[in-house]
Formats: C-alpha cells, structure tokens, sequence
C-alpha cells in the first residue's frame, strides 16, 4: 500500500466536491511546497472528463493556472526569505552564505532548463521554485517555463486518466519509486556542481 493512500483519498474527495476548485486549491499547494500528488489530482480529473464531470482541456487550463499561482508564492518565499533562513538556521543544514552564491550562479546559467525540467518531473516540480527564487531567476522566464513546463504535465496526466479511464490508479502506485529515484538524481547533479564550483574557487 502506497504512503500517500491517504492523500490521494482526500484528493479523491475533494475535487468529487468542490469539483474545478478543488482541482484549482490542490494544485496550488502542490506547486507551493506541500507534498500533494499532482499525478493523483490531474489523472483522477482527467478520468472524471471521460464521465462528462469534467471538461479535459478546462482540466488542463485550471490545473496549468494553479500551478503558476503556487509556484509564484514558492519563488517569492525563496527571494525574500531563502537568504535570511540560511543566514540563521543553514549551519543546522550545513548550508552557508557561500551556497546562496552557488545557487544564484547556477540559476543564472542554468535556470531555464532547471526550471523546465523541474516541471516536468515528480517531487522535483514541487520543490523547484524555491531553490530559483533564492537564486533569483529572472521572474519573466520563470514564468514562461513554468507555464511550458506545467502545460506539458497537466496535459500527459489528464490524458492518462482518459487511456486507463477507471484504472486511472495504477499511475499513483508508481510515484513513491519515481519520486525517490528523481530527488536522488537532482541531489547528485547538485552536488557534482557546488563539488566543482568549490575547486574552482580553490583554484583560482
């Protein structure tokens, strides 16, 4: 049985009651930082679309629209508050002033396609934008990609509640091992970069 059963049973529950709003409310806090499965709330929409509930492509819009909403409050608590967090707790983190530099650099340089790839990847995508909004992206193409980003996995999720229609569930028995792996991932890159941008700054 998967860990977020419980979740996804609220999720089930609450877009069966507050139908496009409830789509709307939970994909925003998903895209805030709160650990809600976006693959559970648009394949489940996108399954209600098939049963007339719902309209597919306004699925979609709602689903894409919240996430901008929620990310944009994500990239705003990182650019106001990710620094003086890490000043006064990131020793409890081993994390430094140094790492807002990193961070900053890495964004400036690779921010587009962090931020793309991001939204279109488990875990990852709800995290994203408080790592560029600490490394202060440029808002314009933040929004951009993340509305790119966020169409393209709306869509790929609501189609998928249409093709497995009632079996729509078998997706959500695939996020904890998908999650996993994706964090993994995103921690190695991030590790080689500060790895390599410390012996840089050794270097010179």
């Amino acid at each position: 049985m998967s860990i977020l059963a419980p979740i996804i049973e609220w999720v089930i529950e609450l877009i069966g009651e507050f139908g496009y709003f409830g789509i709307f409310i939970l994909m925003v806090l998903e895209s805030a930082g709160i650990p809600i499965p976006s693959e559970a709330v648009v394949t489940f929409s996108g399954f209600l679309a098939t049963r007339g509930v719902f309209d597919f492509w306004l699925v979609v819009l709602v689903s894409t629209l919240a996430n901008l909403v929620g990310s944009m409050i994500f990239y705003y608590i990182g650019y106001f508050w990710g620094e003086p967090f890490v000043k006064r707790y990131g020793k409890y983190l081993y994390l430094g002033t140094h790492h807002l530099e990193l961070a900053r650099k890495w964004f400036n340089k690779y921010g587009g396609i962090t931020v793309f790839v991001g939204r279109i990847t488990p875990a990852v995508r709800t995290y994203i934008s408080f790592p560029a909004g600490v490394g202060r992206m440029n808002i314009y193409s933040f929004t951009v990609l993340t509305i790119i980003g966020s169409v393209i996995w709306n869509f790929i999720l609501a189609y998928f509640g249409v093709w497995l229609g009632e079996n729509w569930e078998i997706i959500t028995g695939y996020i904890d091992t998908i999650a996993v792996i994706a964090v993994i991932a995103l921690l190695i890159i991030v590790l080689i970069y500060f790895r390599r941008s410390k012996l840089q700054d050794i270097e010179k």
